[in-house]
């Protein structure tokens, strides 16, 4: 459904939004893409829905090139895919029918058909209560159920979620996710940019991870951050940690061993005077710590 292949993005500014990323996405999957503020995860929605071009390598959604869509005929590529935002971007002046209906009036759906399609997807959504509500009488997941009955009213192969549960609480996250992940059972390919991490880590579903534009991880039924492996979890036993303030060693009180401290170069130098050729041990240069990749 989505491959992406050597794919960078520069932007005017300077600034390197995605660097050779490579990935693809098979028909119906429920994928996460997961990554710290500024990796690329916007970037690539943008990419998609073809609102930003790349500066190299190639993206094919549905088996078409993205390359060959002119820009004419951008308004109709985009029809077959459904897009979910972090701040709903409903209508305000409209209601909640209205709303879901005009996905279907800009794509030249009939009235037959509109009225046939919209009661059948704010049933799905669990708004067939709400459809004479105005947005500012919807509370946040309802303004967020809107907004995936609108994107899915046309039944599209794609549906592209961005941050979708950014400004909910985790109660009303649980019900949106539920409800895309009802939509990917229809047979729709799902790809959701979140940094959600209870969310990702309860689902247990294919995660993308970048990294400074890059693909660092892919990882089926994955965990919102990388698992750690025995062997990193061994050497982070093994390496030396530092001693609390305060913490007595070898039974010397604090005191004690301040004292103890304080004579050390005293007593160095009278071991040099008598001749001793030994030397103090070499600092330790190891790094403490688990290395980002």
């Amino acid at each position: 459904m989505i491959e992406f292949r050597g794919v960078s993005k520069r932007y005017p500014s300077g600034d390197l939004g995605l660097d050779g990323a490579s990935f693809a996405i098979e028909r119906g999957e429920f994928v996460f893409l997961v990554g710290a503020t500024g990796s690329g995860k916007s970037t690539v929605m943008r990419l998609l829905i073809k609102e930003v071009e790349p500066t190299e390598g190639i993206i094919r959604v549905a088996g078409h090139d993205l390359r060959d869509i002119q820009r004419r005929r951008i308004p109709f590529y985009r029809r077959n895919i459904g897009v979910v935002f972090q701040d709903f971007k409903l209508l305000p002046s409209r209601t909640v029918y209205d709303n879901v209906a005009y996905a279907l009036q800009v794509t030249g759906g009939t009235r037959k058909e509109i009225r046939a399609k919209v009661p059948d997807i704010l049933r799905l959504t669990g708004l067939s209560t709400k459809l004479h509500n105005y947005p500012d009488q919807l509370s946040g997941g309802e303004q967020q159920r809107v907004s995936i009955a609108r994107a899915f009213v046309n039944h599209p192969a794609l549906l592209l979620a961005d941050e979708p549960t950014g400004n909910l609480d985790p109660e009303t996250s649980i019900d949106i996710m539920r409800l895309l992940y009802r939509i990917n059972r229809t047979g729709t390919t799902v790809l959701v940019a979140t940094h959600d991490q209870a969310m990702v880590d309860k689902m247990r579903r294919r995660v993308l991870e970048l990294s400074a534009g890059r693909i660092v991880r892919d990882e089926a039924a994955g965990l919102y951050a990388r698992e750690e492996s025995t062997r990193e979890f061994a050497t982070r036993m093994r390496a030396p940690a530092g001693r609390p303030p305060g913490i007595e060693l070898g039974g010397e009180r604090p005191s004690e061993r301040a004292r103890a401290v304080a004579q050390a170069p005293r007593a160095v130098g009278r071991t040099r005077s008598a001749g001793s050729t030994r030397s103090r041990p070499a600092p330790d240069r190891r790094i403490v710590g688990d290395q980002e990749r």
